[in-house]
């Protein structure tokens, strides 16, 4: 059954990913539009295969965006949230054993810590939390790196994650994902427009290099997520994160994105 429910999610992610290309305008109130055309230009000459898309309150943008690629560590923003709103957790304060999983799953990206967060809150917990957020194509897998995501869904969480937290619990998950170690802090995280700041998560394996992330200033918001597959290196996967990231991004300080 869920082998069927995969099938169907990858012929209408195939089906749809052409369909968010550079033609649309800002959207009202926006005086910036994200470098697709850049992007997409730049990604087409990378070696495997790149999806991105970048979301604002208004419009989503991206280049095969609805492409079912296999999530590796990005998966664990989701577990955290699905963690975060499990019903003996939501109304409490964390102590020491939430933060001791919590922590080093977001932070370092630890796997030990992920595989018990899994544990707790299961496939159910994190397919609660796609129907929740109206993802299209997310299936998780029993193990939690090969869930399978969008660049599309995935900005579709992070544009408003508070909103999928539970209330008590939102400072710390934006707080957890503003503090991931400096050593895993590349791609996305080294283009990051002056005076804005960044959320976000990253996962990789020998040939998958992905990141997904919001950007923040004051209330403005746009949501960002670069996946690719079957690169060279794990070296060259992060360049094309950045790469992509630089164009999409580039001139953002400098304008207004509407909520």
């Amino acid at each position: 059954m869920r082998r069927a429910a995969y099938l169907a999610g990858f012929l209408l992610a195939m089906s749809g990913a052409a369909g968010l290309e550079a033609s649309a305008a800002p959207g009202k109130g926006e005086n910036w539009r994200p470098g697709v055309r850049a992007a997409k230009a730049y990604a087409s000459r990378r070696a495997g295969m790149v999806s991105f898309a970048l979301r604002t309150g208004r419009r989503l943008y991206g280049y095969d965006a609805r492409r079912t690629m296999s999530s590796a560590s990005v998966v664990k923003a989701m577990l955290m949230v699905a963690y975060l709103n499990r019903e003996r957790v939501r109304g409490r304060e964390l102590n020491e054993k939430d933060h001791a999983l919590l922590d080093p799953m977001i932070q370092r990206s630890s796997n030990a810590a992920a595989n018990q967060v899994y544990a707790i809150v299961g496939s159910a917990g994190l397919y609660r939390l796609a129907r929740r957020v109206g993802m299209r194509s997310f299936t998780t897998m029993p193990v939690w790196g090969g869930s399978q995501i969008t660049a599309a869904d995935q900005t579709k969480l992070l544009l408003d994650l508070e909103r999928y937290v539970a209330p008590r619990h939102r400072d710390t998950a934006l707080d957890l994902l503003s503090s991931v170690v400096p050593r895993q802090r590349w791609g996305i995280a080294r283009v990051i427009p002056r005076g804005w700041t960044l959320y976000f998560k990253g996962g990789w394996t020998s040939v998958v290099q992905n990141q997904v992330g919001l950007l923040r200033r004051d209330d403005r918001r746009v949501a960002i997520a670069v996946l690719t597959s079957h690169s060279p290196s794990p070296y060259y996967g992060r360049e094309t994160e950045r790469g992509v990231a630089l164009r999409l991004l580039r001139g953002l300080e400098r304008s207004s994105v509407s909520r």
